[in-house]
């Protein structure tokens, strides 16, 4: 198919190198700043467009990867796109915002960190929606070239997984940004954890995270845990969730074996 990408930021440049590598000829990569729509448009092997109306009308889908923000605005920016089909690709924001721009739209949302620089992940879900089921269709061919993992979520699923990824996934990457500081000031080597962290996700393929939760805070080790907080007492932002969260898994579970 024949691609247009509107944004030039992670996921434009993430999702643009794996649909080139697919098969899919990029047309055109649009965006407001003409230096970063050359620089990724000269990666793609394509034409960079920094003027919204010289877009071309002759492509097979339009994506655009903008921030969520932009798109609420999309109508006062991008000229009807009305052959083709345009998809966005957020996870919390309807696909009604492209009603006014499209005759055929729909929504591309990659459930996953994209990051510009990085290789490009194999294995990346993405959760497909569209207008009709004739534009799904679409959508639904085109994803199943760039993934293997291609799910129907309308705006409210994709809402909820939108919600559980900030969770399980930006508010860990603080936690680590936190504990690398940590290990930097007290001259630790933050390496050391990283077996420990990669088993964790390893097992979560295997069973529910529920099953697998040990530490102080399940034990009720008052002990050991007011001996972890001295040593955070310097450390008021990793102190404060060490407090909060030692609560609630103490709160979840029932008392168990001190061994544990």
């Amino acid at each position: 198919m024949e691609v247009v990408i509107i944004g030039t930021g992670n996921v434009a440049d993430v999702l643009g190198r794996k649909i080139s590598r697919c098969g899919h000829r990029i047309i055109e990569v649009a965006g407001r700043n003409a230096v970063h729509a050359q620089n990724l448009a000269s990666l793609l092997n394509s034409r960079a467009i920094s003027s919204f109306s010289d877009i071309s009308r002759s492509a097979d889908i339009y994506i655009i990867a903008v921030a969520d923000q932009a798109l609420h605005t999309i109508s006062n920016w991008l000229p009807p796109v009305r052959e083709g089909v345009v998809v966005h690709t957020a996870g919390a924001v309807s696909q009604q915002v492209l009603q006014g721009v499209a005759e055929h739209y729909g929504v591309l949302y990659p459930l996953q960190s994209l990051k510009s620089g990085y290789p490009v992940s194999t294995g990346i879900p993405f959760l497909i929606d569209a207008d009709s089921p004739g534009t799904l269709s679409v959508i639904q061919s085109f994803s199943a070239s760039l993934s293997s993992r291609v799910q129907f979520a309308d705006d409210a699923m994709r809402l909820k997984l939108h919600t559980a990824a900030v969770v399980a996934n930006n508010f860990t990457n603080f936690l680590y940004t936190l504990t690398q500081e940590f290990c930097v000031s007290e001259k630790l080597d933050f390496s050391l954890l990283l077996p420990l962290l990669q088993e964790t996700v390893k097992r979560l393929e295997q069973q529910p995270a529920a099953l697998m939760q040990t530490g102080p805070a399940i034990r009720r080790d008052e002990e050991t845990m007011a001996k972890h907080r001295s040593v955070l007492a310097s450390y008021p932002a990793l102190d404060e969730i060490y407090r909060e969260f030692s609560a609630g898994i103490a709160g979840y579970y029932e008392p168990v074996d001190k061994n544990t």
